[in-house]
């Protein structure tokens, strides 16, 4: 194998974000920028002995540029001495599969190339992120060695070999490392069998259940119809927008109400499905709508946390729940109901590893629809749809009904994100330190005929490890336990996205049936005033509401 030795030197900007590297496709695919990243990676967690005999997963979400980006991965992987590449055929693994992979073969790690549910294309993003041997997305501890490395690189390994052929399933090689192309779907597949009772779902649709699942046109397309179409007997073209296109078809592969208005309008419709459900561009996040009814993903991961038992994988019950701090607390008063804990961390999935790898936790979620159990290290959109179809096969209830009786015994957490997207980065960082500077003077103070009971720069301390993030987000917590949280979104490539989120709860069942942005109004409109985000912006209402 003839390894090859080139030259580099940094480049600026390579600090990973909340879930890896996210920068636009021509960013990416100039020059050295990936090969500089990826060696930085491999530098960053090569081990005493180094990678042999070790395993390494690849694959990604089908966006433009992935094929070639995953061609020169398996060339640095192979100079770096990993023994052998699995690889999702077609370059396709969906990010909750490529976890899937990793812990099932006993892997050492995975690269997965995504940029989420941000825009695909040639003019799109593209994005890269190391998972951990647990399969989940690497802790802070390692994104802060690799960026360091990427600040002190001086060169790359690679080979010089032909491409592999990412289309023909079965063994192949790059100098000394084997290279497996894999079924994409098929590990994934086996383990949603053992976490739910699939006879359960076939009756089910074999009663006449009607589900409406969009793809978006991204990775979940297979995924979905190989288990609802194939698996679990729903009519063809129950997945709609099913095949991976590396521009998502021109979308915004996003699941929320704006970029999946389609499927909002036809489960509003008089003829409505049962129960409609979308994922992003990776498949690791998920949107839930009734007939007539959306359920916000915070509210989802309450309902499924309050129903887990009915599907086989969490019948003996569930150890724990958490939320990240930015997602309402709807799930608190379910685990204080069950009697387990409800931990509160910042935004990122990886803060949940440790949690979940300790045992401490069995459900978890995020208020960016994404919501996940112990059966891999990420989150997982067509997991998230398999229980609730398995919770609506148990209980023999519409979506509605399940989410009204949820609200009489819990109560209603009225919840709601605005999100302002490509804002000049000083003006919005700016902005939040403006919020930030006012945080020590606001404790005590009556707002909007609220009390200040809390006012900080979030900050966690985990459980299991010690480790500490700070400024994780600005938040306001009142005395009725009302919120309003600030914070600058690391999902983004250009710009800066200022995320408001704004919450509070309500006992009564009688006022259960609001319009959310109506019952939230004078918090609201107090989020613009402390922060002035009008003035300072220039925009006169948010680009998405969720």
């Amino acid at each position: 194998m003839n390894i090859v030795r080139i030259p580099t030197t940094p480049i600026a900007g390579m600090k990973p974000g909340t879930s890896g590297l996210r920068k636009k496709v021509s960013e990416f695919a100039q020059g050295h920028y990936l090969a500089n990243f990826v060696q930085s990676v491999f530098d960053a967690v090569r081990p005493p002995g180094g990678f042999a005999g070790l395993t390494l997963v690849v694959g990604g979400d089908g966006r433009h540029w992935n094929l070639e980006a995953i061609q020169q991965v398996i060339r640095i992987a192979a100079a770096n001495g990993f023994a052998r590449v699995l690889v999702g055929q077609g370059g396709i693994l969906s990010t909750p599969a490529a976890s899937c992979v990793i812990r099932q073969h006993g892997a050492f790690g995975g690269l997965i190339l995504s940029a989420s549910h941000n825009p695909g294309g040639p003019d799109g993003d593209f994005g890269i992120k190391f998972n951990a041997a647990n399969g989940g997305p690497a802790p802070e501890k390692i994104t802060d060695a690799i960026y360091a490395k990427t600040l002190s690189i001086g060169e790359i390994m690679t080979v010089e070999s032909a491409d592999i052929d990412l289309g023909r399933l079965g063994a192949q090689a790059v100098g000394a490392m084997k290279v497996e192309v894999i079924d994409a779907v098929a590990d994934y597949v086996g383990l949603m069998r053992k976490l739910f009772d699939f006879a359960a779902l076939r009756a089910l649709f074999a009663g006449g259940f009607r589900l409406s699942f969009d793809a978006m046109q991204a990775v979940t397309g297979p995924y979905a119809k190989a288990i609802f179409e194939r698996e679990l007997g729903a009519p063809a073209g129950t997945v709609v927008n099913g095949t991976p296109l590396p521009d998502f078809g021109g979308g915004h592969p996003d699941p929320n109400l704006v970029h999946a208005k389609e499927l909002l309008d036809r489960m509003m419709a008089a003829d409505a499905p049962d129960l409609g459900a979308a994922s992003d561009g990776d498949g690791d996040r998920n949107l839930i709508i009734g007939r007539g009814i959306f359920i916000p993903p915070s509210d989802s991961l309450a309902m499924l946390a309050a129903n887990a038992h009915l599907a086989p994988a969490y019948a003996k019950g569930i150890a724990g729940v958490a939320r990240s701090m930015p997602t309402s607390g709807a799930v608190d008063r379910v685990a204080a109901k069950l009697g387990v804990p409800c931990f509160e961390t910042p935004t990122g999935w990886k803060f949940f590893g440790n949690l979940l790898d300790a045992g401490r936790i069995t459900l978890c979620g995020e208020e960016s629809a994404g919501t996940g159990s112990d059966h891999v290290r990420e989150k997982d959109g067509v997991w998230a749809v398999l229980l609730w179809l398995s919770i609506l096969a148990a209980r023999r209830q519409s979506v509605q009904q399940i989410a009204r009786e949820h609200w009489a015994t819990y109560g209603r957490n009225y919840y709601t994100r605005h999100d302002y997207e490509d804002l000049d980065t000083p003006t919005a960082k700016a902005l939040t330190q403006a919020v930030a500077d006012q945080l020590p003077t606001l404790a005590g103070q009556t707002l909007a005929g609220r009390r200040v009971a809390l006012a900080d720069d979030f900050s966690y301390t985990d459980p299991v490890d010690g480790s500490v993030s700070k400024n994780q987000g600005l938040r306001l917590v009142f005395d009725d336990g009302s919120r309003i949280v600030y914070r600058l979104s690391g999902t983004g490539t250009t710009g800066s996205t200022l995320r408001v989120y704004i919450e509070r709860y309500e006992g009564d069942p009688a006022r259960h049936a609001q319009d959310t942005q109506a019952a939230l109004a004078d918090l609201i409109a107090l989020a613009d005033e402390l922060a002035q985000i009008r003035v300072r912006t220039g925009r006169q209402q948010p680009d998405v509401v969720t």
